[in-house]
């Protein structure tokens, strides 16, 4: 029986930490704080400065090493950069402690399997952190998408210097993969890939061809090089036509209705929804603390991290294949 199960904790009593509190993960101590089911009883980063300024900040105890919250913590955030989070997350699982992990869950396959086999073997919960499942848009397609048959998606960024130390595929374009793998459930059947560094070590600009097993083809573009930010997908699917512009918050379905002759494509109807910004990450890490409150399965499980993962690691290889024809 898993802890949480047996300890008769109330809503007021599970204690939660933050292992990496940089850019992102001092965002997480910030919405833990103020959750009123939630202890936030520790922050960890290896940098002493950054973990005590948000240690302070959010009226936390600061620790330099993640396993001095062993026995403190019913669950973890896991915001460490990507390299650190199979070990960091493993120690934990292996402790019976729940984890959300931030994109990319791991590095390599390998360790995703791992975490996975642990949590199986004794009950913990991986969460992995695909923020755009939460994005109020993604909510609003549910019970609008039927089998996809084409979707074309572009997450352009003006380059702001983070996250260098992985590919864009890894920064960037796993949300893609991860939202287009959930619409089209459907096995990859193969994969097209280009990119090339321009500012970074790493891969900064990439598009990807996807094929499925069902028919369904999706392109994917991703930059952090950009001149202008843009989060835009487009669906097509026998009924319908639908667009997602994640920055101007809007959804334009077009479906087939005889009595709109008179519109814009005639025998079509065109029809605009705005959503509210919302907070994604609020309800990312709320949908987590039910799930270990409640033992049930998280709404991005390990397996679906490690399948966007498997995806975004075949569009590397390809493009690094792809790169060294072009050499030769």
């Amino acid at each position: 029986m898993h802890p949480i199960e047996s300890s008769g904790l109330s809503m007021k009593q599970l204690r939660v930490g933050v292992v990496g509190v940089g850019y992102l993960g001092k965002f997480h101590a910030q919405k833990y704080r103020f959750m009123p089911d939630v202890d936030l009883v520790g922050v960890v980063d290896t940098d002493p400065v950054q973990g005590e300024k948000v240690a302070e900040d959010n009226a936390t105890a600061y620790y330099q090493d993640h396993r001095s919250l062993f026995g403190k913590v019913d669950a973890i955030s896991v915001a460490a950069p990507t390299p650190a989070h199979f070990s960091i997350a493993r120690d934990f699982l292996r402790q019976n402690i729940d984890v959300l992990i931030e994109k990319p869950m791991t590095s390599r396959i390998e360790d995703a399997d791992e975490l996975i086999r642990i949590a199986e073997s004794n009950g913990s919960i991986i969460q992995v952190g695909h923020l755009e499942r939460f994005n109020p848009a993604v909510v609003a397609l549910r019970g609008k998408v039927d089998q996809p048959r084409f979707i074309e998606s572009h997450r352009l960024s003006i380059y702001q210097g983070r996250c260098t130390d992985v590919s864009v595929v890894l920064d960037l374009m796993i949300h893609d993969i991860d939202l287009i793998l959930n619409l089209v459930g459907s096995k990859i059947k193969s994969v097209h890939a280009a990119g090339i560094e321009v500012v970074s070590e790493n891969i900064d600009i990439a598009n990807a061809r996807l094929e499925f097993d069902n028919g369904a083809v999706a392109n994917v573009t991703a930059s952090r090089i950009s001149a202008k930010n843009e989060r835009k997908l487009r669906l097509f699917q026998k009924d319908a036509y639908i667009s997602i512009d994640f920055a101007e918050h809007k959804i334009t379905l077009v479906r087939p209705e005889s009595n709109h002759g008179d519109d814009l494509i005639p025998g079509m109807k065109i029809e605009e929804l705005q959503f509210d910004k919302g907070d994604a990450l609020d309800d990312e890490l709320k949908s987590f603390i039910q799930s270990v409150k409640h033992r049930r399965q998280p709404l991005v499980t390990g397996q679906m991290g490690r399948d966007a993962l498997k995806t975004a690691l075949s569009i590397m290889a390809q493009i690094k294949k792809t790169s060294q024809h072009l050499v030769n």
